[in-house]
């Protein structure tokens, strides 16, 4: 070593080396992440996805341009995840950077192409504060906040925004917005990847028989359904049993009773491992009775389930939850000569929260109508685990229940919403014990032997379901002018809740088994500026920034000034 830097062409060595070292960093990447919650780490899953790409997938961001700094967060974020993805896809996925909304000719062209992409992938147009300012006006621009994924002949959209609570629109508050949209950042486009490369889709039955909810009501959770999985129907009054081909089962809103014959076929389709999406309103409430009435007492609709979801594990109480953290609804006002319209606040529509489980784990909230609470029990060998709860200010109202427009009229005394965190949603999981376990009846014994299908008293291995407090939560609205509606949008407000990512979320836990999900446990910690003392502290730190630097450069330019007069002098 000595020698070659003794030598006159160590330059040459020295150049010819580091060219050596950054041509084997481009061929062989790595970096450490040092974050405390391993934010640039992808998970197990998402490595195997993209390991086990076969065909080239591409992927179009609609990032590109200048952004304020809370933006630009994202958009950097946004990068660095899919240069990592890059680097377990093996060359089989291309990134392509660009502002589709920057070259359109005219207003009517970037409309159209802002209509489309909300309406075929799902990706609305998201106005931000530009960078700069003039004067006191706030420059504001339009963006497509996500992507298009296509893979073959098939493409899918990724909406980072989609779902993601909202919190306001104050600087600390678009922050922590935008930080949630980071932690979910991997699971949505991991998520998407995994839909558009799925060879072999999960099949998906929808329960018919007892009253279930059908038709333009359903639309948007039909659609998703079909959209997603293989779909079917599987009416359980006409069907000898529920076919083990079906991953999971979808049973919403009943509103007839269901007889032993009805639950012996559901509970045999659990003992053989099948998944149960249950949405259960286990009091009659409707809002219709209530728009074409004064009011009405709400009461047990008589489904008969309690016994087979309380040997399951959770328990469907008779009351209604109302909730300070609810929707809205219109209100006109008694004055005939001057009828106005104002929105108020309508506990019986409570939104929910989510919990830490990667189903409801940073979402937005989730729109409820007269949804009832629920309580786990003892059940042998079941986890259980609350997906939705209500907010810090709540009461429960046990049946019989009356209900009408008294809260549109006289706004709600908080000093009787006492109740806090009471629960809405569960996740079940584990070996479930059959409600018929000694006592199946014969002819059921004989009939599936006639099949070929095996009766179980209990689970031979884990399976899960999830119990919704409330038939409503998946129902869409329908409107005379455009039809059915997104789940969880409230017309009036023209805001839709996160019902659908809800819905979406817990199928995907029941049948995929690729745990995809999880990661959205991340948990990114948000480290904000105090503003208050930026703006007081200004002055200092850009002095310790700028001119500290500066001064110390120049003391020990000093320093060796003197060091070097004195070792010469003593020469």
């Amino acid at each position: 070593m000595k020698q070659i830097f003794a030598s006159k062409f160590w330059l040459v060595f020295v150049i010819l080396i580091l060219l050596g070292v950054n041509f084997l960093a481009s061929i062989y990447h790595t970096r450490f992440d040092l974050t405390k919650e391993k934010r640039y780490t992808l998970s197990k899953s998402t490595k195997d996805l993209l390991r086990n790409l076969d065909d080239e997938l591409r992927i179009e961001v609609f990032f590109k341009g200048n952004y304020p700094a809370g933006f630009k967060k994202v958009v950097n974020s946004v990068q660095e995840f899919l240069q990592e993805a890059r680097e377990y896809a093996h060359g089989n996925l291309k990134v392509r950077y660009y502002d589709p909304l920057k070259d359109l000719a005219d207003d009517s062209s970037a409309r159209l192409f802002r209509d489309s992409m909300s309406y075929f992938f799902g990706i609305p147009a998201y106005t931000i504060q530009a960078p700069s300012k003039v004067g006191d006006e706030m420059n504001l621009k339009q963006v497509l906040p996500g992507a298009v994924i296509h893979y073959k002949d098939t493409s899918i959209g990724v909406n980072l925004l989609k779902g993601a609570r909202n919190y306001g629109t104050e600087q600390e508050q678009l922050a922590a917005l935008y930080n949630d949209v980071e932690a979910t950042l991997e699971y949505k486009f991991a998520s998407a990847i995994q839909k558009v490369t799925s060879t072999a889709k999960p099949l998906v039955g929808y329960v018919l028989g007892n009253g279930e909810s059908w038709g333009p009501n359903v639309d948007d959770a039909v659609r998703s359904l079909i959209h997603d999985y293989k779909f079917d129907t599987v009416n359980i009054r006409q069907t000898p049993y529920i076919p083990s081909a079906f991953n999971a089962i979808v049973i919403l809103k009943p509103t007839t009773a269901f007889n032993d014959a009805d639950k012996l076929k559901i509970d045999q389709y659990v003992m053989r491992g099948g998944k149960v999406f249950w949405m259960i309103d286990n009091m009659y409430a409707e809002f219709d009775s209530l728009r074409n009435s004064n009011g009405f007492i709400a009461y047990d609709r008589a489904l008969n389930l309690e016994d087979i979801l309380f040997r399951y594990g959770v328990r469907l109480n008779q009351n209604l939850l109302q909730d300070m953290q609810c929707d809205k609804l219109p209100q006109v006002s008694n004055d005939p000569n001057n009828q106005q319209t104002r929105l108020v606040d309508w506990p019986f529509f409570p939104v929910l929260n989510g919990t830490n489980h990667p189903i409801s784990k940073n979402l937005d909230g989730v729109r409820t109508i007269f949804p009832n609470t629920l309580d786990t029990v003892k059940a042998d060998g079941i986890r259980k685990t609350f997906l939705l709860r209500s907010s810090a200010n709540a009461r429960v109202l046990s049946a019989p229940a009356k209900v009408d427009f008294e809260f549109l009229q006289i706004a709600p005394d908080i000093k009787q919403f006492t109740v806090h965190d009471t629960s809405v949603a569960a996740l079940l999981e584990g070996k479930f014990t059959s409600l018929y376990a000694n006592r199946i009846p014969k002819y059921f014994t004989d009939s599936m032997a006639a099949y070929n299908v095996p009766v179980k008293s209990s689970c031979d291995a884990e399976t899960k379901m999830v119990v919704v407090a409330d038939g409503d939560i998946a129902i869409n609205q329908v409107s005379p002018q455009y039809g059915p509606l997104p789940m969880g949008y409230n017309f009036y407000t023209n805001y839709t809740f996160a019902n659908k990512e809800f819905f979406n979320n817990c199928l995907e836990y029941l049948v995929n088994p690729s745990n995809i999900l999880d990661t959205r446990t991340k948990d990114f910690t948000l480290r904000l500026l105090n503003l208050k003392k930026v703006r007081e502290q200004r002055t200092t730190w850009q002095m310790i920034n700028i001119a500290v630097p500066v001064l110390i450069v120049i003391l020990f330019g000093l320093i060796y000034q003197q060091l070097r007069k004195r070792k010469f002098a003593a020469t």
